[in-house]
């Protein structure tokens, strides 16, 4: 089917075809009377006239679109939540998100950024998985805002979670709960390395702040991000001698928390009666899935989606270039918290 032209409205309604332009775009200067206006709209809809939006953002400079380059964003569970907070955003300003994810492939990333170029994006968007510091790839616009991770060299506006607050926040749950042996269950980062030690440093302040001495072997890694990994690594700390088991966990994620949910109840432990464990992410179809649900800290995805793409449009108002904006990490507290077994309670305070 032939595409309906500015021409059939013009002769549908029996004006010019200047004057259906300017009724059309609300070019409210033109002398045109509000008959013809409504004659004009009402010729329009009864043809099936619709405005070529391309042709109209080329004459605007502006194409109503955003870029969002991603590594591996898109195939992953985790951050959906970051995709949906963008294009929400970019759907309440009147853009349409086209979204590259890279596979983390340097060549594919240069081609989608020249593509996205090319097609007079609006805006664009450079994210990553993990909360990460990256080079700037060397095509990217000047104006380019980075989500979930942030410029080595700066200039840039970014968003990152506030990994170092929600880390403490994490573990100031288990201490006001009464635990003093409190274990971290960390990863063996290969990709988000910020992320580990972040939550590590949050890890160590609320217990000097506390007053705790932390044992070396309460420290410990997993090989993975994974379940299987989690559950390995708690094997270890249960293994521990009896006045050394630590009464508390705070996992790196909620996947790790969940092994160590396996481990404990391997060991014929319940959570939280006899281990309390407070993971992170609040991930979908885990956290909140668990028995009993688990505490965690919420990463901020969808927040951070929306603030980059709302920054992006100029919506909001960014920090200094070389600045990056923490976005908050709640506490979601569930039902995986209680104070410590009497037992291990009367040994800590005997130690201390």
């Amino acid at each position: 089917m032939a595409r309906v032209r500015i021409s059939d409205v013009a002769a549908a309604a029996g004006v010019s075809t200047s004057t259906v332009s300017l009724v059309l775009n609300d070019r409210t200067g033109a002398r045109i009377s509000e008959e013809t206006r409504v004659r004009v709209r009402e010729a329009a809809a009864t043809v099936g006239y619709t405005p070529n939006s391309i042709a109209r953002g080329l004459r605007m400079q502006r194409t109503r679109t955003i870029g969002l380059v991603s590594d591996v964003i898109a195939t992953t569970p985790f951050a959906g939540r970051m995709l949906a907070g963008a294009q929400d955003a970019a759907r309440e300003h009147g853009h349409l998100v086209f979204l590259v994810n890279t596979d983390a492939d340097p060549a594919v990333e240069r081609d989608a950024i020249r593509a996205l170029v090319d097609q007079q994006v609006d805006a664009m968007i450079y994210a990553c998985m993990w909360h990460q510091v990256v080079e700037t790839p060397a095509d990217l616009p000047a104006q380019s805002v980075f989500l979930d991770c942030r410029p080595v060299s700066g200039g840039h506006p970014a968003v990152v979670p506030d990994e170092l607050a929600g880390g403490r926040a994490a573990v100031r749950e288990l201490v006001a709960a009464g635990h003093r042996r409190i274990a971290y269950v960390d990863a063996e980062e290969l990709n988000p390395p910020v992320a580990s030690g972040l939550r590590r440093q949050a890890y160590l302040e609320v217990l000097a702040e506390a007053g705790i001495t932390p044992d070396p072997a309460w420290h410990v890694h997993g090989s993975e991000t994974t379940s299987a990994s989690g559950r390995a690594a708690t094997e270890r700390l249960l293994d521990l001698p009896a006045d050394l088991r630590p009464t508390a966990i705070f996992c790196f994620n909620d996947r790790m928390a969940a092994g160590a949910y396996v481990a404990a109840r391997h060991r014929g432990l319940e959570i939280p009666a006899d281990l309390s464990v407070v993971g992170y992410d609040d991930q979908q179809l885990v956290a909140g899935e668990l028995d009993p649900p688990l505490t965690t800290v919420a990463l901020p995805h969808y927040e951070m989606g929306r603030w980059a793409t709302e920054v992006a449009l100029g919506a909001r108002e960014p920090p200094a270039p070389d600045q990056t904006y923490l976005m908050p990490c709640p506490i979601i507290r569930r039902d995986s918290v209680s104070s410590p077994p009497a037992a291990a309670a009367n040994s800590s305070r005997r130690r201390a």
